[in-house]
């Protein structure tokens, strides 16, 4: 391999699919260098100080049933801990609000939740193969998971309340939403949409998804550039450039992208990617939501709350009380809908469940406005599980793409973006070992 490269993988982004693939590359020998648009490590995870404590801005929840998140946790001894368990349960259903327990809100979206994922083995018998069911796949991919609900058969309190569960987990409207998605997530749970709703959002990291991706960075032993935005990407026979925003060129023999379907186009590449790459970029995946923070005046038990996905807000839980005050996290499927650092918004939202509800403060991070993100956590819409999955996940000569957005299994969690990783350093490294490696001649031996 030339050492008159800059690297000889350069990997750009440095959330957990970058991380993930530089660490690994790194131990194979593998001179690797990480690029980072942003300031900071970590991508669309980010734990930052807000409302008097260290928040997490994008990705959150881990559970012991993702493997490859749970064995990192495992590695560099870092555990979870549970969020509060709800007591209460609000929910809009019919136009009206209702109030009850926590199991009452449950109960109520027991049946719709379980008719919407009962398929989940039949099509996906082993989820992390989720091509393995091939043709009989294409039928449900075509199916959103509105037109599933809209099948079921469900009253209108029931479908109002599981429609908004859906919305909240697709972060994005329920008609574009993808129901093979759906499917996927449960049978990563066994088939449970209880244990998938566990493990969606209850167990957090001690110390934060920063504490994690430092310590995955720091095993790593990479240089990490922040402040480097990658403008091009060329690669022909000799290798590959990358060109950063700057000006900067650096050459390697291969490249990992981690970019975001949603923003996957904002990098320039020659030759250009595959046109079922480029037409999935262009479409993007479903998610457009919005998660917001807020500080409520007085302590409340803990609750769940749920709303219809036209609701500025779909879902609401507790994650902290004390001092005479509320900590609650909230979601919305639909960014546009509500602005999460507004106060006086926020409240009127919250208001739809807590009538009487004073806020004092909030925050959010508008990832659907971010350039280097354009989404929240990546779900896909109809279609795209056959129609795309395969294609994005297929490395064009020196680049293979990585994150979440390209998994087999946890798609839209830690989880997908290490598996992800994972799989595009072996990919590399198997490219890097067996491609034709030209000798310099040899100079002639002389008869004496």
């Amino acid at each position: 391999m030339s050492t008159s490269n800059d690297a000889d993988v350069i990997v750009i982004g440095a959330g957990f699919a970058g991380i993930t693939a530089a660490r690994e590359l790194h131990r194979q020998g593998h001179r690797t260098l990480v690029l980072e648009a942003r300031d900071r490590i970590g991508g669309r995870t980010w734990t930052d100080s807000r409302l008097g404590r260290d928040l997490e801005m994008g990705g959150t929840w881990v559970h012991w049933i993702q493997p490859h998140s749970w064995a990192e946790l495992s590695r560099y001894g870092i555990d979870v801990k549970p969020s509060p368990t709800p007591v209460r349960g609000h929910w809009i259903a019919g136009g009206a609000l209702h109030s009850g327990t926590a199991d009452d809100l449950l109960g109520l979206i027991d049946r719709g939740m379980g008719a919407s994922t009962a398929e989940a083995l039949t099509y996906f018998p082993q989820p992390y193969q989720p091509l393995l069911s091939g043709d009989s796949l294409a039928g449900i991919d075509t199916l959103t998971i509105r037109e599933k609900l809209e099948q079921v058969g469900l009253s209108a309190d029931e479908f109002d309340a599981v429609e908004g569960m859906w919305a909240t987990n697709f972060s994005g409207r329920t008609e574009d939403g993808g129901y093979a998605q759906a499917l996927r997530w449960c049978a990563l749970a066994g088939g449970s949409w209880q244990l998938m709703f566990e493990a969606c959002a209850t167990y957090k990291v001690v110390g934060g998804t920063r504490r994690l991706i430092e310590a995955m960075a720091a095993d790593a032993g990479v240089e990490i550039r922040t402040d480097a935005r990658v403008s091009a990407v060329t690669q022909d026979d000799g290798g590959a450039t990358v060109t950063l925003q700057d000006g900067t060129i650096l050459t390697a023999a291969a490249v990992v992208v981690t970019l975001p379907l949603n923003v996957l186009d904002s990098v320039t590449f020659d030759p250009p990617l595959s046109e079922g790459k480029r037409r999935a970029a262009h479409q993007g995946q479903t998610s457009q939501g919005v998660k917001v923070w807020a500080r409520l005046r007085g302590e409340y038990e803990p609750f769940v709350a749920l709303a219809p996905g036209s609701a500025p807000l779909t879902l609401c839980q507790v994650e902290e009380v004390g001092d005479g005050e509320t900590l609650v996290v909230a979601f919305g499927s639909v960014s546009e809908r509500l602005d999460g650092n507004d106060r006086v918004a926020v409240q009127e939202a919250l208001r739809g469940w807590l009538p009487d509800v004073e806020v004092l403060e909030t925050t959010s991070h508008d990832w659907v406005a971010d350039d280097l993100s354009g989404e929240t956590w990546p779900m896909q819409r109809a279609g795209q599980l056959t129609g795309a999955l395969a294609e994005l996940q297929r490395p064009e000569g020196r680049v293979a793409l990585a994150g979440a957005d390209y998994a087999n299994g946890w798609a839209g969690f830690i989880d997908g973006a290490i598996e992800s990783g994972m799989r595009a350093a072996r990919h590399v490294h198997t490219f890097l070992t067996t491609v034709d490696v030209v000798l310099p001649e040899q100079p002639a031996l002389s008869r004496s």
